[in-house]
This record gives structure tokens, C-alpha cells and sequence, in this order.
């Protein structure tokens, strides 16, 4: 698909003094937050900054209680091309806790592109291209229960590549990740922004993904202190009037995916 002028000059994601709670505790207060076409966007702040909550509104994971949320220029609850959206939630056991193979939690991933789940030839050779891209393809036939951490974490990817989209949103996709799959992870996104893939993604630390990062967007106690280039070091006094981010901070305690 040829992108126009005014494609890349749309929004892929507006969000408009969105505010959110969790139970009764307020978690986002009025953020203003706008990713543009082939932007990669890093999330950032301390634990507790409304960081996973931002990215879950967006979603439809959690549900806002003010503001305005756009996806491709449509309101998100009208919004329904969502295939056209590839989602990494925190790293969890990508099977959930139920048998499968590497092969079926990837094919999953890409339902949304068949019709009536019934897959062509070109949908099996999207999941292991997938597969390839996440240097998972040898492992394909295994169960996702037997796998390390860093390798579920590139399944949970793949799942997300298989459908081919245009806007890849990724929760602390480095979090727990040994150095491998982190320089694999930090591979596969490279080549998907070169693509063009629009990227938005929730980081506790830059690490080898700072090259690919446009904009830093910190948040500290749900509101957004700081929209631009990354800080240098995000937790050493990195911006003017922030304190460093301290890992005992209060510890978001919403339900993950």
C-alpha cells in the first residue's frame, strides 16, 4: 500500500485529555499523546506512571473515563479494522497456561487475515516467516511451555508480526529478556520500522532500542511530563525538575493480557 502525504500527516493514534481509573484510583490525569505514521514512540516513567494503562485505553483493555481516543483517524469505539493492529502485551507464558506449540500460538496471531479461519497457503507462509523474523523457526513444533522466558516473549511477537500491521504496540517487550532475545527482539523491530511499521511501545529503559526511539514520551503520576527526544538517561536526573525514577515506587497492579 502506497502511503500519501496526508497518510503520513494522519495521526495513527490521537489520544485527547484521556483520563482513566483503576478501581477508584485515578491512573491517567489528562494525557495528550499523538503518534504519527512510521514514528516509533518509547512510553516511559516509573512503575506505577500509568505507562501499561496508557497503551491499554488505547486498546480497549481499559476503559476511560474522559478524553478522546483515535485510531487511523477513526474514534476508537467505532474503530474495528483491528487487524491492521499487532499487540506484545508484558511478558507472560505466551501459551496461558494451556498445551500448545510455538506454530499455533503464532497462527493465532493471524485469524484475523483469513476467512473463517481457514488458511491458505499464503497465511502458512506468514507464520513462519514470522517464525523466521524472531529466529524462532527451528523451535516451531515445540510447546511454548518448554521454552525460556526470552524465547515465549518472541513467540508473543511473531503473533503479533503474523498479521502484518501497521501499527505495533509492544508493553516492556525487553523486560526479563536475556541479552540474545533482546538483540534478536532489537533485530526484528529494526527491520520493521524499516518497513515502516508505526511503533509505540513501553519501555523501563531505553537499552539497545535507543537507536530506533524518535520520541520519548515520560509520564510520572499519570500525567505526561516530558514529550520529545529520549532523555540520555532516563532515571539519572535525565530531565530538568525530575526525579530519578525509583523501582519501590508504587507497583501498577493492573490485570495483564
Amino acid at each position: 500500500m502506497i502511503s500519501t502525504e496526508d497518510d503520513m500527516a494522519e495521526p495513527v493514534i490521537s489520544l485527547r485529555g484521556v483520563r482513566a481509573e483503576l478501581g477508584s484510583r485515578p491512573v491517567l490525569r489528562g494525557i495528550d499523546l499523538t503518534v504519527h505514521r512510521g514514528e516509533v514512540v518509547a512510553l516511559l516513567g516509573a512503575n506505577g506512571s500509568g505507562k501499561s494503562t496508557a497503551i491499554r485505553t488505547v486498546i480497549g483493555q481499559v476503559p476511560v473515563s474522559a478524553g478522546e481516543i483515535e485510531l487511523f483517524g477513526t474514534p476508537r469505539k467505532a474503530f474495528r479494522d483491528w487487524r491492521r493492529i499487532g499487540y506484545v502485551p508484558q511478558r507472560a507464558s505466551a501459551g496461558g497456561g494451556v498445551p500448545a506449540t510455538v506454530t499455533e500460538i503464532v497462527s493465532s496471531g493471524r485469524l484475523s487475515r483469513t476467512r473463517f479461519g481457514l488458511f491458505r497457503k499464503a497465511d502458512h507462509a506468514a507464520v513462519r516467516h514470522a517464525l523466521d523474523l524472531v529466529g524462532m523457526a527451528d523451535r516451531a513444533r515445540d510447546s511454548v511451555e518448554a521454552l525460556s522466558g526470552g524465547q515465549q516473549q518472541r513467540v508473543l511477537i511473531a503473533r503479533a508480526l503474523v498479521a502484518e500491521p501497521e501499527l505495533l504496540i509492544m508493553d516492556e517487550p525487553m523486560a526479563g529478556v536475556d541479552l540474545v532475545s533482546q538483540e534478536v527482539l532489537a533485530t526484528t523491530l529494526r527491520e520493521q520500522v524499516a518497513a515502516g511499521t508505526t511503533v509505540l511501545l513501553v519501555l523501563h529503559e531505553l537499552g539497545p532500542l535507543e537507536p530506533l526511539i524518535d520520541r520519548a514520551v515520560v509520564l510520572r503520576d499519570g500525567c505526561v511530563l516530558h514529550d520529545g527526544p529520549p532523555p540520555r538517561a532516563v532515571g539519572q536526573h535525565a530531565l530538568p525538575g525530575h526525579d530519578h525514577v525509583h523501582p519501590h515506587e508504587s507497583v501498577h497492579t493492573g490485570l495483564l493480557s
